[in-house]
């Protein structure tokens, strides 16, 4: 099969002459490497494409509900962070895009996350503060004069206690609440799938222990998250019929 090269040149970039040849050209589908990296690529931006939509309907929420209610804003921080410093490292290493592109998304949905959850708790003049000190962040972790190597690496390890960090205030507030507030189910449910994904993903194309424990621990906490999610759904409705009665 011959494609045009709008088509044939991104997908060569993407799996290679070799495995275009076989799969496409030769249409080969039974040779397994070429059809796992294949599916493996298709998996990675599939998960980059879904990161780009997977935290709005939770600005959605908290912008329609003009709260933030039960959102814990030393999560969304932890997060961040953790996502920042993974973005900087897999583009140092050079990684391929397929693998860690969420990780951009998610950070920028974060980011807005936290400015509504400053801007709806009355914390004006920290809005400015952020927004300087994500400017600071950003620069420092992309100049290898200011983060070497070598110290990426380090704050890369650093980055799976604080993942961990970052899910346990959300659990414990959804736990002492009872509910799940402004949590978006969606949100939720996308992070869990995604990050059990990048499991895979990683396992296939990157040979870096650091990714993928931080992977896995972070999905075990994304489970728990979509657990209390699962529990509380009751919860949530009961609280949505009370506020429509009481207005």
């Amino acid at each position: 099969m011959i494609l045009p090269d709008i088509i044939k040149v991104p997908a060569v970039q993407l799996i290679g002459e070799k495995c275009y040849s076989i799969l496409v050209e030769d249409f080969n589908i039974t040779d397994v490497d070429c059809l796992k990296l294949f599916l493996s690529k298709g998996l990675g931006f599939g998960i980059i494409l879904a990161s780009a939509l997977v935290k709005l309907p939770q600005i959605l929420k908290i912008l329609s509900a003009r709260s933030a209610r039960g959102l814990s804003l030393s999560s969304c921080i932890l997060e961040t962070c953790a996502l920042a410093i993974g973005l900087a490292y897999n583009f140092r290493q050079g990684n391929p895009f397929s693998t860690y592109g969420e990780l951009l998304f998610l950070t920028i949905q974060n980011i807005v996350i936290i400015l509504l959850i400053f801007n709806y708790s009355g914390h004006y003049k920290n809005l400015y503060l952020t927004g300087i000190t994500i400017v600071v962040i950003s620069y420092a972790l992309g100049s290898p004069t200011l983060i070497n190597d070598a110290f990426l690496s380090f704050l890369q390890a650093a980055t799976i206690p604080i993942a961990i960090s970052s899910k346990i205030p959300q659990i414990t507030t959804n736990y002492k609440n009872g509910s799940t507030g402004q949590l978006s189910s969606f949100a939720v449910f996308g992070f869990t799938a995604g990050s059990l994904a990048r499991i895979v993903t990683t396992l296939y194309e990157v040979d870096d222990s650091l990714i993928l424990i931080g992977y896995i621990l972070g999905s075990i906490f994304n489970i728990i998250l979509t657990i209390q999610m699962i529990v509380y759904w009751n919860v949530e409705k009961v609280e949505k019929i009370s506020i429509k009665k009481e207005d």
